[in-house]
């Protein structure tokens, strides 16, 4: 669905759309009813940005140390923003077993 939503519309003007509650506009997308469009308005209107900003959040690379530990943390079943937070507080150049255990000391707290 997300697919055909955005190949039907730039994502630009669909946000616009959004924001300005502009169902006519989103029901012309392919398979996008009232309903849907409705349900899309309610759901993601305050979800986006203020119209205009052009602020583009800076997500910090993780090393591939750092990403083993956050793909284990999250196959032990635990929330990725949790974990996400737990691994900033470890060290970050320690190895890959050290690192792992510091994370789950942060989890337990």
């Amino acid at each position: 669905m997300a697919i055909t939503i955005l190949s039907g519309m730039p994502s630009e003007d669909l946000a616009q759309s959004i924001r300005g509650n502009d169902l006519a506009r989103l029901t012309k997308i392919p398979g996008i009813g009232r309903k849907t469009a409705e349900r899309m308005v309610l759901e993601l209107r305050d979800k986006l940005p203020p119209a205009g900003t052009s602020e583009v959040q800076v997500i910090p690379s993780l090393s591939a140390t750092q990403e083993d530990v956050l793909s284990a943390l999250l196959n032990l079943g635990y929330q990725k923003a949790a974990a996400e937070k737990a691994l900033g507080a470890v060290e970050k150049n320690a190895p890959f077993d050290a690192m792992f255990r510091s994370a789950l000391v942060v989890m337990a707290k």
